[in-house]
């Protein structure tokens, strides 16, 4: 579709020289497993010794900060001792800090709680979500009762050290109350004295997009375009291949980014229909994705060749 014209916004994030450039060794700790050194050149490149980074490898961001004069957040990378590293860690005056767990696929936030010291290094640990229940004055590791386990790939702190984000892949809903997170109450359409109050959880770009297009699906063919797809095959595979070509043609022939943004949209939204045809989801494909980090794409598709 190239009168199809789509504005796409930007997320800017900036890193300091030093903080790119902590020190040119940074040794990792897979959860329940050895040391991993990594050497980082000069050109940020990683090059690993050891064990290859798996799926339970628990990257540990050390955010060290000074508040108030000088507002040095830069963190100190390196090996570190775990008992220091939680000691460390800026906890209230009843020895708690926020723990909020995300989705490491899908970016969706799923709970928050509150975790003490002895709740992080479990965490650390042994990879599950830990937290401190404040009604019971007792150790919780999310899912112990319900099998709905939060299976942690990534520890993250502020730069205040006073909170935590547990970067996990959730097994079933995080939610008491059987929703997939505990944020499903929004607002939309405020005025000075009313808000609209929705059942809708926060969702980034692509997953509102899926949602889209699953309402569509579930409305059945009628005006919807996307209805129309789901409904030709041929059609739909037809227009796949056709803005994967016209994305092409940006690089061909040179014009420029603002209109290779516009058809990268249409090829991802034509695409997520094809998928949603077939009953995949975006979390499917983000999963499938993170599962290749570290892994050489030349490997991985000469692994492909040999498993055909």
């Amino acid at each position: 579709m190239r009168t199809h014209t789509t504005q796409k916004a930007g997320l800017t994030s900036t890193t300091s020289t030093e903080a790119r450039n902590c020190g040119s060794r940074l040794r990792t700790r897979p959860l329940g497993g050895p040391p991993i050194r990594v050497f980082r050149s000069s050109s940020g490149q990683n090059h690993r010794r050891g064990s290859r980074l798996g799926s339970s490898l628990l990257r540990i961001i050390f955010a060290q900060a000074s508040h108030h004069d000088h507002h040095d957040h830069l963190p100190v990378c390196g090996t570190r001792d775990l008992n220091e590293y939680v000691s460390g860690l800026k906890f209230d005056d009843k020895g708690l800090l926020v723990a909020i767990a995300q989705d490491v696929d899908t970016g969706d936030v799923l709970m928050q709680a509150f975790a003490n010291e002895k709740a992080v290094r479990a965490t650390l640990r042994t990879g599950k979500g830990t937290f401190y229940s404040r009604s019971r004055k007792a150790l919780w590791c999310k899912g112990e009762t319900s099998g709905n386990y939060l299976m942690v790939k990534g520890v993250y702190c502020d730069c205040d050290r006073d909170s935590l984000v547990y970067l996990c892949k959730p097994i079933g809903p995080a939610c008491h109350t059987g929703e997939p997170t505990c944020w499903f109450e929004g607002t939309s359409e405020c005025t000075e004295d009313t808000v609209v109050v929705t059942g809708e959880s926060p969702k980034t770009t692509l997953l509102r997009l899926e949602d889209t297009i699953r309402q569509r699906q579930a409305e059945g063919e009628g005006k919807s375009w996307t209805a129309k797809l789901l409904a030709d095959p041929k059609l739909l595979c037809s227009k796949v291949r056709e803005e994967a070509g016209e994305l092409c043609e940006t690089l061909e022939e040179g014009e420029g980014k603002k209109r290779c943004a516009s058809e990268m949209a249409d090829l991802l939204y034509h695409s997520m229909v094809l998928c949603r045809a077939q009953g995949v989801e975006v979390r499917d494909v983000m999963e499938v994705l993170r599962k290749r980090f570290g892994t050489s794409g030349i490997d991985e598709k000469a692994a492909r060749v040999v498993a055909k």
